[in-house]
């Protein structure tokens, strides 16, 4: 069976998206960029524009498609970055907003295409499904008051 494929829908950004995340993402790697070979007067593209950039990040596909003004990105769908240190959350909250990206909170961030992203420590989903109701309550209630994720302070959390 075929892996699944990430479709991403852009106006016109696709080729600079993939470039964008293949310079976020350390394993990665540039795949085919397919370009419109006759007019597309419903999405506004033209001769050579491009139609479609492959790329993969950390083994995952992805399919960046120049499909026109039609539809955008909502925080209904997003991808999470699993980080094990604070450094790798300064890193990826901080390259993922270059650029026109914005904060939300609880780590999460949109990017300046507009797509959503979770920049999560592998500590905070370890805490939360910790057995002890109340220390993962006290996690939680300390994530909910951030924006970027803070280890130290989840942890303090943890430990009451």
């Amino acid at each position: 069976m075929n892996p699944f494929v990430t479709c991403l829908w852009f106006d016109t950004q696709a080729e600079e998206a993939a470039n964008f995340y293949l310079a976020v993402f350390k394993n990665g790697k540039m795949g085919d960029v397919a370009r419109y070979t006759t007019e597309d007067p419903t999405h506004g593209k033209k001769i050579g524009d491009v139609l479609t950039a492959e790329f993969e990040v950390n083994g995952q596909k992805f399919l960046g498609l120049n499909g026109g003004p039609y539809f955008k990105f909502t925080e209904a769908t997003s991808l999470q970055v699993l980080c094990d240190t604070q450094d790798e959350i300064d890193y990826y909250w901080d390259a993922l907003q270059a650029g026109g990206g914005s904060p939300s909170q609880c780590g999460w961030l949109k990017d300046k295409f507009g797509f959503s992203w979770q920049v999560v420590s592998t500590a905070l989903t370890r805490m939360l499904k910790g057995k002890d109701p109340a220390r993962a309550g006290r996690v939680m209630a300390a994530m909910m008051k951030m924006t970027k994720l803070d280890v130290a302070a989840l942890e303090s959390a943890y430990a009451g």
